[in-house]
């Protein structure tokens, strides 16, 4: 998807490739150094650059995202992130619209997100959630985690079926 940015420059937002791991790497390690997101290693990324998408303007990556599925009907919004210079311009929205559309595609109609920043998510229709509502497997990675148990992150979610219909009346 070719688009302009606030900027007026021209962006392309696409499925990542290999070869935008490190790119990638670099916008989530500066905001999980800054403690406003997890840390992901350049082998998780790798192994799942499948779900990643990418924002792109003049060759550099600006953006990413992530749609991963956890379960049945229920997929993740993760590892989202816009460079500095970037910040407010609406790639991180066209970045979440695109990984939802993905979930439609596979016919997943629920996306939720794990935020230090829900506000950005409530903006895009997401609800703040208990954590008991999402399936136990979720929190899996969690455990991992340096910041586990209590690492402050919010759950939120977003019915796509429900958002969808309301779209087209």
């Amino acid at each position: 998807m070719i688009i302009k940015s606030k900027k007026g420059e021209e962006m392309k937002i696409r499925h990542a490739k290999v070869s935008d791991v490190k790119a990638i790497h670099s916008l989530v390690e500066y905001y999980a150094n800054n403690k406003e997101m997890l840390h992901r290693s350049l082998n998780s990324i790798y192994e799942n650059i499948q779900e990643y998408m990418v924002a792109e303007e003049k060759g550099q990556i600006i953006g990413c995202g992530a749609l991963h599925v956890s379960w049945d009907n229920l997929a993740e919004i993760k590892a989202l992130a816009v460079s500095k210079n970037h910040m407010g311009t609406g790639i991180g929205r066209k970045i979440v619209s695109e990984l939802e559309k993905n979930a439609l595609k596979l016919d997943v109609f629920t996306t939720f997100a794990l935020s230090f920043k829900p506000g950005f998510f409530q903006k895009l229709g997401y609800e703040i959630i208990s954590k008991e509502v999402l399936p136990q497997k979720i929190w899996s990675e969690c455990i991992n985690c340096h910041l586990f148990p209590d690492c402050g992150e919010i759950p939120l979610i977003k019915d796509l079926k429900h958002t969808k219909k309301k779209k087209n009346v």
